[in-house]
């Protein structure tokens, strides 16, 4: 997959958590992202449910922030983002 190609496709929940974010983080944030997009890969593969959903760990504040995305065709969508609390189980939710 070439990165020239790749579409990004952010979901409803993404896009409502991202407007929570300050500008730095939303920095640190499009920082997270353009590794995704450079390297799709970079994310744990998650199997069971959640088959075919990557998960990429970074840190956001001193905090752990874990960003669930798929990678479909030439597209990665962006699904959602948060702490370790309750994160797969809202997952599964969605």
């Amino acid at each position: 997959m070439s990165s020239d190609k790749i579409r990004v496709v952010v979901s409803p929940t993404f896009s409502r958590n991202l407007k929570k974010l300050k500008s730095k983080e939303k920095e640190e944030m499009d920082g997270a992202v353009r590794t995704i997009i450079a390297k799709p890969e970079c994310g744990e593969a998650k199997k069971g449910d959640l088959l075919g959903v990557r998960v990429y760990k970074f840190k956001l504040n001193k905090q752990q922030i874990l960003l669930s995305y798929e990678v479909k065709e030439e597209a990665i969508y962006l699904l959602t983002f948060g702490p370790y609390e309750n994160f797969y189980r809202d997952l599964k939710r969605k």
